[in-house]
């Protein structure tokens, strides 16, 4: 095998011999790739063994273990009859066992390092992708963005997002009036996602540590590079966090990547297994995106290889930038798999010797229809090839096994705690806190000031020696007692007036008079 491939395996003759090695050139490994086939078929065997020649290689590779089998690439080889077999009819002489160093991961960690991202890494596009959002919630959302960029605010976590819509939708009169319509209908349904986002898990992605490019592009002591293997068999219950997480991880790479022409041999080589849950349902601008990313990360040195069922689960445009292909056998039974077989078929450089329609029906298990660049980039005529056997455990590992592996890892304790530093939702509730806590003395101080002006206001005590105000009311109310009279009373004073008055007069008329005769 040469340093400079990666062996595939052996194309059959007409004579059904196996002789003629295929190979995969690393100059032309981020070209980019497709690997298909129906259930069964060998998908995972020849996913193992591209991600074992990368690693000998030198190159690190970032792959998702949808059902767990893909574990055991971290522990040596078994020997075993069906192995052995295929090895001498392929004329793999040694066939040697191996073990590769590999990192576990988990966005859950559970069976691997947590891997975690901020909220404001994901950014306002890939967060409307994965909440599934209509034009107007996407638009409040990146009004949101905008009002943590302005007034410094970090979005770091689940929580801290929610507290930012809260503080937008209390002031969405004054922020609409600068950005358009902010309508607290939106930032509900908003709210409403994050909490089925959260109750899935997402909780767990969004946060600190996050994850470092670096840490995914480590090669060994020896020379080697590591596998990242990603627990997926949970996550794939979410498939929109598992499309966006990828393509996350892929627009990381394409902006922290430096632009490296076209290298011996790619920086990183990055395998979506299931490929079609990164475009079901997907909206035109997320699958322009992915297209550009996987356009432009060629020339970052990074290869992206899709696995996938089916290879219409791939659009078009992505599909036409994929430069080596492996396709295993497919179903023709329906009007549809009938045109996938076709589609698959159309994609190759015709080999004269068979049918690529009628040998994508017919290939056995292990068997593949294999097409890379060779020399200038040309893809090369397609041959029926019996994929090599993997040198590595086939099957998953034990628990045992990983959590030994775990402990060994090069990342070990880096990822495993969370941190929960200061950001928008401690600082806008400090806010909060400190608005009410204004609020409350201002009332108070409101309060203080009613009670001394009532004070000024109230009647002066009067030789009570400081009597309280309810002993003065009562004083009052006993006064008020004794100066109330009957009707019978009344009358009685009323006569009694009524003389003296008439008597004070004649008194005063009989002295004027006797002054006047006096004169």
């Amino acid at each position: 095998m040469a340093e400079d491939s990666i062996f595939l395996g052996a194309s059959r003759h007409p004579d059904d011999s196996y002789q003629k090695a295929e190979s995969l050139l690393l100059k032309y490994a981020n070209r980019h790739g497709l690997v298909t086939g129906a259930t069964g078929t060998g998908k995972t065997v020849t996913l193992q063994i591209l991600t074992e020649g990368f690693s000998n290689a030198g190159v690190p590779v970032f792959c998702a273990d949808v059902k767990g089998d893909l574990s055991g690439i971290a522990m040596m080889g078994e020997e075993k009859d069906f192995l052995t077999k295929r090895a001498d009819t392929i004329k793999l002489d040694p066939y040697e066992f191996q073990e590769f160093p590999v990192i576990f991961w988990d966005l859950f960690g559970e069976k691997g390092h947590p891997i975690r991202t901020t909220i404001s890494e994901m950014g306002p596009l890939l967060l409307s992708r994965l909440m599934n959002l209509t034009d107007a919630q996407e638009g409040v959302l990146n009004i949101a963005f905008r009002i943590a960029d302005e007034e410094g605010l970090l979005l770091l976590d689940m929580k801290d997002l929610q507290a930012l819509l809260v503080h937008v939708a209390d002031r969405a009169d004054e922020i609409g009036a600068r950005y358009g319509n902010v309508s607290k209908q939106s930032v509900g349904a908003i709210q409403r996602t994050l909490l089925v986002l959260e109750q899935q898990g997402a909780n767990f992605f969004f946060g600190e540590p996050a994850l470092k490019i670096s840490d995914i592009m480590r090669t060994t002591p020896d020379g080697r590079g590591a596998i990242n293997v990603l627990a997926a068999d949970k996550l794939m219950m979410n498939p929109r966090l598992y499309a966006t997480f990828l393509l996350w991880l892929l627009s990381e790479l394409f902006e922290e990547l430096p632009e490296v022409g076209d290298p011996d041999r790619p920086r990183l080589v990055f395998f979506f297994d299931e490929a079609h849950l990164l475009f079901d349902e997907a909206p035109k601008i997320l699958v322009d995106r992915v297209e550009q990313v996987v356009r432009l990360i060629r020339s970052k040195g990074v290869g992206v290889y899709f696995v996938t069922q089916n290879p219409l689960d791939v659009p078009e445009t992505v599909l036409s930038q994929l430069g080596n292909r492996i396709q295993h056998a497919l179903r023709a039974y329906t009007p549809r798999e009938q045109k996938a077989v076709k589609t698959a078929a159309d994609t190759f450089r015709p080999n004269p010797e068979f049918d690529c329609f009628e040998a994508i029906t017919k290939l056995g298990v292990g068997e593949a229809l294999v097409s890379t660049l060779e020399a200038k980039g040309v893809p090369a005529m397609v041959q029926r090839t019996l994929i090599r056997p993997p040198a590595s455990r086939l099957g998953p590992i034990t628990d045992a096994e990983r959590d030994q592996l775990l402990k060994a890892s090069p990342v070990f304790g880096q990822y495993d705690e969370s941190v929960d530093r200061e950001s928008a939702f401690e600082i806008l509730q400090k806010k909060a806190e400190d608005k009410a806590k204004a609020e409350a003395e201002a009332q108070k101080a409101e309060e203080a000031g009613a009670a001394e002006e009532r004070s000024r206001w109230s009647l002066p005590d009067f030789g009570s020696g400081g009597a309280t105000t309810t002993t003065k009311r009562k004083t009052t109310t006993r006064r008020r007692t004794s100066n109330r009279q009957s009707v019978s009373e009344a009358a009685l004073k009323s006569v009694v007036r009524s003389v003296g008055t008439s008597l004070g007069r004649a008194l005063v008329r009989g002295i004027l008079g006797s002054l006047k005769k006096g004169r």
